[in-house]
């Protein structure tokens, strides 16, 4: 017969051995149901559409339903730091909460680096997905990153301006949140890919809004409109046609460049219509692929698995054995639209691909994709 303390000190160590984690932080405490993994988006985006299909392949080869595990995609956090820090904050009320793959709304806010290192303590696995945490002071709130290496791509776009306007430009460059990581990377390194040659002007925020990023196109071209402003560079997928609408609305098509990141679908036949002179397109659908595998991965503490995405993984320490081998770069294409353009496909990095508008139609449509 146990006394009432032994049975308190008995009921304490079940609870504890309920929540032990292991590895890079599988949930275990609740075996009641299914467990979800989510992608958390910085916001509603086309973008994620693709990502999310990516996200259904790889739960289907992984068949994380054997493991008692569902995927799902959350797209509420409106680009703002504060609603996305909700939803963090609501994950860490939820025991069916498995893993969590978030696009970080601000890369330094210290606010979602704190949730999101609460998630991973209370056993949740954390990823970052498509854009990164500061690395420098918040690397510990994510397990891992896959996605683009935003300042390799920014780089990339660089060279389609400098391959399409060999003397130079001005020009200016769009985005919704200067403050996302993926922002921050992609417009210093189109500033470093285009060279000296190329003169920045400005750089213009619409806080995901997209009436308000055709509002900026058209008080960048009023305010240079003296010095003679000749490039638009889109940094987010809408930014591309918000560029176009205006240039068209203006009869500008002659006077300027335009140069973009993404393949959103309205894009892509600006691109065909010659439009766009070049985008460089990320592969969202491979980001939502691989995030299913390493989510389902961590969950069941498959180190094998995680090894096979990152080969600086460690499986018998658990651990990376390199500074950056936490970091899985996805791949990067050149898109143009037709054999007529100048752009080559020697002109670039030997691991981007090339591609000119049907060939990439086709990749798209093989995947039943509209955008990329």
């Amino acid at each position: 017969m146990r006394t009432l303390l032994e049975l308190i000190q008995w009921t304490t160590l079940a609870a504890m051995v309920a929540i032990t984690v292991t590895g890079c932080g599988g949930n275990t405490a609740d075996t009641n149901g299914k467990k979800r993994i989510v992608i958390l988006t910085n916001g509603d985006d086309p973008f994620w559409d693709a990502c999310f299909k990516g996200m259904e392949a790889g739960a289907k080869d992984f068949k994380i339903e054997k493991d008692n595990l569902v995927h799902a995609i959350d797209k509420g956090s409106e680009f703002k730091a504060d609603k996305q820090l909700e939803k963090l904050e609501q994950y860490a009320t939820q025991t069916d909460i498995a893993a969590v793959a978030i696009s970080p709304v601000e890369a330094k806010n210290p606010q979602i680096a704190k949730a999101m290192k609460a998630l991973r303590d209370k056993g949740v696995v954390v990823i970052c997905l498509d854009s990164d945490m500061d690395t420098k002071h918040f690397r510990d709130s994510r397990f891992a990153y896959v996605g683009t290496d935003n300042r390799v791509g920014g780089e990339e776009l660089g060279k389609t301006a400098k391959g399409l306007k060999p003397e130079g430009a001005k020009y200016a460059t769009f985005v919704g949140l200067k403050t996302v990581a993926n922002a921050i990377e992609r417009i210093q390194g189109f500033a470093d890919g285009a060279g000296s040659e190329f003169q920045s002007l400005d750089s213009m925020a619409d806080d995901g809004d997209r009436n308000v990023a055709q509002e900026n196109v058209k008080v960048v071209l009023d305010r240079h409109a003296d010095a003679k402003i000749d490039m638009l560079v889109g940094i987010w997928a809408y930014n591309a046609h918000a560029i176009v609408k205006v240039v068209e609305e203006r009869n500008a098509g002659d006077q300027q460049t335009v140069v973009v990141f993404d393949a959103a679908t309205l894009a892509l036949e600006h691109l065909k219509a010659g439009r766009i002179d070049a985008m460089v397109v990320q592969n969202p659908y491979q980001m939502g692929y691989l995030s299913a595998k390493l989510m389902a991965a961590c969950v069941k503490e498959d180190h094998a698995s995680i090894k096979e995405i990152f080969k600086d993984y460690d499986p018998k320490k658990k651990e990376f054995t390199t500074p950056d081998g936490d970091i899985f770069n996805t791949e990067l294409r050149v898109v143009v639209p037709d054999e007529t353009s100048p752009l080559k496909k020697e002109m670039f990095r030997p691991e981007v691909q090339f591609f000119y508008y049907k060939q990439f139609k086709a990749w798209l449509n093989e995947r039943g994709l509209q955008s990329s």
